[in-house]
């Protein structure tokens, strides 16, 4: 944990640093040229910086231990740190182009120097060296803000090329397209950000769990003896270390609470060993598949297959002395699940009269 964090702050210190003397040259030159597109690429740089020091910020309170109030921790509040990158990098964006516009109503001839155009293709190369230090320290890490920063990195190398590409434009025809091409960069910055905002915001409000994880999680559960199946996995990040979580595992009906206690205790903490995911374990009774039971399965999933909304049915279980059935049902996001599951209900009761059935309607959380 303290390794992550104080790695996140090293790198992000080196980002600090780049930028603030890119920023530093940049807005010289641009300033000496009269260059619009070289002075927001200096604008560019600066906001690159204080995203850095963001991202220090955000790191340092996810780091917090857990308090009555946040019983989770503090984590999440690194994607929060991601969002405020996002605003900074939009609002940057935005003045671009107005800048840009203004620029394009009223042109001013830049005055580029050989000087200039080193200093910028230096940029090039230290912003391509940056971006891909910080986006791969930021994968390593599993870190949201410093993959962003690295991207954007990567992303204000091939801006300043294009400033690059149009200095020598004007120098060799005598054609000044600075305001187009501060627009042009405007646009990516812009983009980048709502990029960022949307994948920061889809964080905090919850996706959906990843499959790769899910299928090898979900494999892990069977390979432990007793265990017929696992269903509703359900995942929460509580920042990029703490995943928390439950799930339902089939068992036998026979299974006595101590053997149950001692199965899903063994669960937990394996998956915690493997994973480090601390997951709750919760249990569906898995009766005989033949007899009166195994009848009404087969009819039961007939009649659910044949809807085109039907994803899975599980937790299927049959008292025939009671004369109650119940199973989970997954349909596909988007369908009128309330009518599915009414129909589906009028087909059982009339197949079985006998019997009640109860019907939960599940959600598909993985794919």
């Amino acid at each position: 944990m303290k390794d992550r964090k104080h790695e996140i702050v090293r790198v992000s210190v080196v980002g600090i640093g780049a930028n603030l003397l890119l920023s530093a040259f940049k807005a010289a030159i641009g300033w000496i040229s009269g260059s619009i597109a070289v002075t927001l690429d200096a604008v560019n740089n600066l906001s690159d910086a204080l995203s850095s020091v963001i991202t220090i910020a955000a790191t340092k309170l996810a780091g917090k231990a857990p308090d009555a109030k946040h019983p989770y921790g503090h984590g999440r509040i690194e994607h929060i740190g991601a969002v405020s990158v996002a605003v900074i990098v939009l609002l940057a964006g935005f003045t671009a182009f107005r800048e840009s516009v203004m620029k394009i109503i009223s042109p001013q001839e830049a005055d580029y120097s050989v000087v200039s155009l080193v200093v910028i293709a230096s940029a090039v190369v230290v912003k391509l060296l940056l971006g891909r230090y910080v986006k791969k320290k930021g994968h390593e890490l599993n870190a949201e803000s410093l993959v962003a920063s690295g991207s954007d990195a990567l992303f204000d190398a091939i801006i300043s090329a294009s400033t690059l590409a149009a200095a020598i434009v004007s120098m060799v025809w005598g054609i000044s397209i600075e305001g187009w091409l501060g627009a042009v960069i405007a646009a990516v910055i812009i983009k980048a950000g709502v990029e960022i905002l949307l994948e920061s915001l889809g964080s905090i409000i919850g996706l959906r769990v990843d499959s790769e994880l899910a299928t090898k999680l979900k494999e892990y559960l069977c390979t432990f003896d007793g265990v017929y199946g696992a269903y509703d996995l359900s995942l929460h990040h509580y920042g990029p270390e703490k995943i928390v979580g439950s799930v339902h595992v089939e068992v036998n009906d026979d299974m006595t609470a101590k053997e149950i206690h001692y199965l899903t205790r063994s669960i937990a903490a394996g998956v915690y060993r493997e994973f480090g995911i601390l997951l709750t374990v919760g249990v569906y009774a898995h009766g005989a598949d033949s007899g009166e039971g195994g009848r009404i399965r087969q009819v039961v999933e007939q009649i659910v297959s044949a809807y085109p909304a039907f994803r899975q049915m599980h937790g299927f279980y049959v008292e025939p002395e009671k004369g109650y059935a119940t199973f989970d049902l997954i349909l596909a996001f988007g369908c009128d699940t309330a009518a599915i599951r009414q129909e589906i209900m009028e087909k059982l009761n009339s197949q079985f009269p006998d019997y009640t059935f109860d019907i939960v309607l599940d959600s598909d959380l993985t794919d």
